[in-house]
């Protein structure tokens, strides 16, 4: 049996494309093994989001090749798709396979030597199809993923992923509801839908629909107990959507809306389909529609042409908004993207400094929001793995509150309710649990 270890950069697509590659190749007849274990194949699915993302691709295929001397590395996901001469230049790497490319990965895994062809890429503009799904199993999660779209037709400015992964195209309704009936009858007690760009779910499709008419097909099916959408950008965010999760019991109260920068101006360099009217409309309907919603976003500190004054503005932006978490990333240049050629880049110690500003006020919004949660009454769904530091159980709340336990391993994988302590500093312990 072919001993195949997997390494994985990026997003919670590129986790889902390996989550789907694992089940594969284990139905081709490969075991799966953990990091660090003896290897006969070691496959890296990599990033490309930033430069610095392209060099922490190929640092893995040498650490691969250095731990494994005698495996076969294989390099495949976003840097393999759009710097493919690059990737198979690099020492270290016997195969370097694109995406949407499974049965050719499949084979370069599992021929003998000498094995099938070296470089498999073609031109992911051209697909038209989601081909990598139907992922069942996903290493310590408690959640299951499900990429129901793929692909980008925005090409903001700062984001090379249109030209890596294609343009967008979604899986059809009946392949998500099936998906979601396989997984809850896996186990899984939460499903979370996401894509490259979910907002634009069902524009390609005939007839068209759109992300609300899924989830609201899914919440009628009452397939899973709790379904969580991944990240939508303001401008389709639509009230249909907001009043579906306020009644539908299904329907985590969790949004993730990327804002990126809180200024009209950095908003028009990056490119995006919003100004920060619209955003603040849309965030005010949110916290009226869903009063105990998380509002997650993420944010761009230092994009080029982003002055003092534009920094304050975003700054201001935030701290008036009804964000309960940020993400917050400090400009790194991507090669290939607009955003690369523009004027107006900042210091590295200016982006440094304002990624640290951006966090800090992150950290108190997020204390702030789950102290008003002291005492109440929550589901925590507790997840598989205890934290390695002090033992607990962990989960989280339909509100996306992280909660820690004392109890059983049987409660591993349950649907608890209990009854929250918050901490001065946000920290959420769930007491008084019992099954839901």
């Amino acid at each position: 049996m072919t001993r195949v270890s997997m390494a994985t950069l990026g997003c919670k697509v590129n986790a889902y494309d390996s989550a789907t590659i694992a089940d594969r190749l284990r139905a081709a007849g490969c075991e799966i093994v953990p990091a660090g274990a003896p290897a006969d194949v070691v496959v890296v699915n990599s990033c490309t989001v930033t430069d610095a993302a392209d060099a922490e691709s190929r640092r893995l295929a040498r650490r691969a090749r250095r731990e494994h001397p005698a495996a076969r590395v294989i390099l495949t996901g976003c840097y393999a798709q759009t710097k493919a001469a690059e990737a198979a230049a690099e020492p270290a790497v016997d195969h370097v396979i694109g995406l949407n490319r499974l049965e050719a990965l499949v084979a370069a895994v599992t021929a003998p030597l000498p094995a099938v062809a070296r470089v498999v890429v073609g031109n992911a503009r051209r697909e038209r199809t989601v081909t990598t799904f139907g992922a069942r199993a996903f290493a310590g999660q408690t959640r299951a993923f499900l990429k129901v779209q793929e692909g980008c037709d925005l090409f903001c400015t700062f984001c090379i992923i249109p030209l890596a992964r294609g343009a967008s195209r979604s899986l059809a309704p009946r392949d998500v509801l099936a998906e979601v009936a396989a997984l809850a009858r896996a186990g899984f007690e939460e499903v979370v839908l996401t894509g490259v760009h979910l907002g634009g779910y069902g524009q390609d499709l005939t007839p068209p629909v759109d992300l609300a008419w899924l989830v609201a097909a899914l919440a009628e099916q009452g397939l899973v107990p709790r379904l969580r959408l991944s990240s939508i950008d303001p401008h389709e965010v639509t009230e249909p959507l907001v009043r579906l999760l306020a009644r539908a019991p299904a329907l985590c109260p969790h949004l993730h809306v990327p804002l990126q920068s809180g200024d009209d101006t950095v908003l028009r360099r990056m490119r995006r389909r919003y100004d920060t009217a619209l955003a603040r409309e849309r965030l005010a309907m949110m916290r009226e529609l869903l009063p105990e919603a998380a509002i997650g976003t993420d944010l761009i500190a230092g994009f080029p042409g982003e002055d003092e004054a534009a920094f304050e503005r975003t700054l201001a932006f935030v701290e008036e908004s009804p964000f309960t978490y940020l993400h917050v990333f400090p400009y790194s240049v991507r090669s290939g993207t607009t955003a690369a050629k523009l004027e107006g880049r900042n210091p590295p110690a200016t982006i440094v400094a304002r990624a640290r500003r951006l966090r800090a006020l992150g950290e108190r919004k997020r204390a702030a929001f789950a102290r008003r949660f002291d005492g109440a009454e929550a589901e925590v769904l507790v997840e598989t793995t205890r934290d390695p530091a002090s033992g607990h159980l962990r989960g989280y709340t339909r509100n996306y509150l992280r909660a820690r336990l004392a109890g059983p391993d049987a409660w591993r994988g349950q649907r608890l309710r209990a009854r929250l302590a918050v901490g001065r500093a946000g920290e959420v312990t769930a007491a008084e649990a019992r099954e839901a």
